[in-house]
């Protein structure tokens, strides 16, 4: 008889009930078939109830009895409970049986002694609750009602982060959109200004310069779109790879313009800002929107968690014939050890920072983006003391 749930062990009437718990070994099998088939043999001269837990389908209840080898015999019923293990099983088991016999009628006698108090107790002073319970089915449920408890935990703790990262995404599009989206604006609010509806040209623009805010607007809408759509992308979990469209570009141009384009961030801090790029490194072969997302990432890191009249910087490095690094240091508080590889995980953050502007995915994003490019990234101690962030990227095919 399969025990397939632990509420089976809750219905047997037997005096006498045995467990015994079997494994897919085929060293046991011999074992096991012996101790069945001796078990076999006493049921036509005993009342006894045998159940056979697998342990691989219910390792809850092996758990349960502190199993640490199988098969094992286990008298769970009339209790003290009785476990007999080892490669001699039935040797026990024939030494025992008669003491177990034994213990069965002394149980008995005590059923009999308890039905006939309650008989003779016409108001019901006996309760039938008294009646002793069968402690491992209790036993069962209580750890099956602890794994459910576990798993529901586990869905809280999921739910819980997912909402807390709702709400540092809130927080990016209200501080990282409002730039962009503001651009974009007033270069729409300058050509409708401007715009007369009479005669369809714009006033005070020449067609250059109208040529100018159009593009400036789109380009702006551009960057709103690129970011809605990374953060879906990063929604969407560690396997979604980024696409990418690869061309010839020259790295150290993207880091001159984003360097332009944070000017005002790392002089309000009064940050030194320090290069070493050789003239001579070769041009990469990768996107160049997405690797100035990287760039743009990793100074903007750089100059949030260096402190004022710190030092910020930046080296290329022609690494292999096949391959340019590129480095970005600084002289913050750098990355704890124990943090270098979780840093890059979808969400996380150090605790140190959470009160820190940011949603938790941009190093993250950084790191799909390199993976797409089939190269590396990775962080270190730089020589300033801070956090020492390379990348590794294809060189561009001559």
């Amino acid at each position: 008889m399969q025990a397939s749930q632990g509420q089976q062990l809750i219905n047997s009437e037997a005096p006498l009930q045995l467990l015994l718990f079997v494994d897919e070994r085929p060293k046991s099998r011999l074992q096991i078939q012996q101790i069945r088939s001796y078990l076999k043999e006493l049921q036509l001269e005993y009342d006894f109830d045998l159940q056979v837990v697998d342990v691989g389908k219910q390792p809850h209840l092996a758990e349960h009895f502190r199993l640490v080898a199988t098969p094992a015999l286990i008298r769970i019923h009339p209790e003290p409970r009785q476990v007999l293990a080892g490669s001699n099983i039935v040797a026990q088991l024939k030494t025992w049986w008669s003491r177990w016999q034994t213990s069965v009628e002394s149980y008995l006698q005590i059923q009999q002694n308890f039905k006939q108090a309650v008989k003779n107790d016409p108001d019901g002073y006996i309760k039938k609750s008294q009646i002793p319970l069968n402690s491992l089915a209790i036993s069962s449920e209580i750890i099956e009602l602890t794994d459910e408890v576990f798993r529901l935990n586990q869905e809280k703790q999921q739910l819980q982060e997912q909402l807390q990262f709702k709400d540092r995404v809130i927080g990016m599009l209200v501080h990282d959109l409002r730039n962009p989206l503001t651009a974009a604006i007033i270069a729409i609010d300058t050509l409708k200004n401007n715009f007369n509806s009479e005669n369809g040209q714009f006033r005070r623009l020449t067609p250059s310069l109208t040529a100018n805010v159009l593009n400036h607007a789109r380009s702006q809408t551009k960057v709103i779109e690129k970011m809605i759509t990374d953060l879906l992308q990063v929604g969407r979990g560690n396997d979604t790879k980024i696409p990418i469209s690869p061309q010839k570009i020259a790295l150290a141009d993207i880091f001159l313009e984003v360097l332009e384009e944070l000017r005002e961030s790392y002089k309000a801090k009064s940050l030194k800002i320090e290069t070493d790029i050789p003239q001579d490194l070769p041009y990469v072969y990768a996107d160049p929107e997405r690797i100035r997302q990287v760039v743009k990432n990793l100074l903007d890191n750089a100059i949030k968690y260096t402190p004022p009249q710190g030092k910020i910087i930046i080296s290329g490095l022609h690494r292999t014939s096949q391959k340019v690094q590129f480095s970005i240091g600084d002289s913050g508080l750098g990355i704890p050890e124990e943090n270098r590889d979780r840093i890059f995980e979808n969400r996380f953050r150090l605790e140190r920072d959470e009160a820190k502007d940011g949603y938790g995915i941009g190093l993250s994003l950084c790191q799909k983006i390199v993976q797409a490019h089939y190269g590396q990234i990775w962080v270190d101690t730089a020589p300033t003391g801070g956090a020492w962030f390379h990348f590794i990227l294809p060189v561009y095919p001559s």
